[in-house]
């Protein structure tokens, strides 16, 4: 059901026609999970591998303008008591004169597993709808399953290597308090997210997330002055009707210069 229902909305979704002479290959894209360690305070740490076809792309929780986040299933697991899946940094590109933000060629997702029952292996199982993209764009279903043994101790590089692909957090960036300030709007709210944040690039964008379903959110804009930049962004309701806006459920993304900080709450 969970793979019938995800297909129908992507197939929905993605733009399907496209150039005749546009080949796609047989094997888009593979996934694996990768053995990693259990660590010492018992959870085993992990990865998920996407490897995509060449020129070929995926995408990021928040595509942009065009594209699908994936969707993960973890049901199929045992002795997985929580699994907690992260995005590594991702790309910002252009297709078809919409911005996406996602990934070429492969992403490696960390992955930390809390085991039902410790000391023994963790048989994870991860059935994912993915929407990948080259001339053509199209909904791509893909499983992987894998046996953690729970007598790994030694980290793998791999599995470091993408827990340290990751957006900087806002301590690490060295950013204070983010602070929000609301207004109405005809047909919704305005918020102006401020923070101190010496620039990251020549060219920065910004993405804000709204955790609360049947909320459309406006692509931000950044005015900069010196340090300070503000993101000013538009929440909507797609029913029209009143809403309760919490500072807490923003998640504030900035990109620049290859890289990302992540803001989760405002002030």
């Amino acid at each position: 059901m969970f793979m019938r229902s995800v297909l129908a909305a992507l197939a929905a979704l993605l733009p399907l026609a496209t150039p005749a002479a546009a080949q796609v290959p047989d094997q888009i894209a593979t996934a694996e999970i990768l053995d990693g360690w259990r660590a010492e305070d018992g959870r085993h740490m992990t990865a998920l591998r996407i490897t995509l076809a060449p020129g070929w792309k995926t995408y990021w929780r928040a595509p942009g303008d065009a594209g699908i986040p994936p969707v993960f299933d973890w049901s199929g697991s045992d002795n997985a008591a929580r699994i907690a899946l992260s995005y590594p940094l991702p790309n910002v590109f252009e297709l078809g004169g919409f911005r996406s933000i996602g990934y070429y060629d492969e992403a490696v997702f960390p992955i930390a597993v809390v085991p039902e029952t410790p000391g023994v292996p963790i048989r994870l199982t991860a059935d994912m709808m993915i929407g990948v993209c080259e001339e053509v764009c199209v909904p791509l279903a893909l499983t992987a399953t894998a046996v953690l043994d729970a007598a790994a101790v030694s980290p793998t590089r791999e599995v470091r290597e993408a827990m340290a692909n990751r957006p900087m957090t806002a301590r690490e960036a060295g950013i204070g308090e983010v602070a929000c300030s609301v207004d109405f709007i005809e047909d919704g709210l305005r918020v102006v997210a401020r923070m101190e944040l010496p620039p990251l690039g020549r060219e920065e964008i910004a993405v804000v997330e709204y955790d609360a379903p049947g909320i459309w959110v406006s692509e931000p804009k950044l005015v900069r002055d010196g340090d300070r930049l503000e993101a000013h962004v538009d929440l909507v309701p797609t029913a029209s009707e009143p809403f309760a806006y919490f500072r807490d459920e923003t998640r504030i993304t900035i990109f620049g210069g290859g890289k990302a900080v992540e803001i989760d709450g405002c002030g």
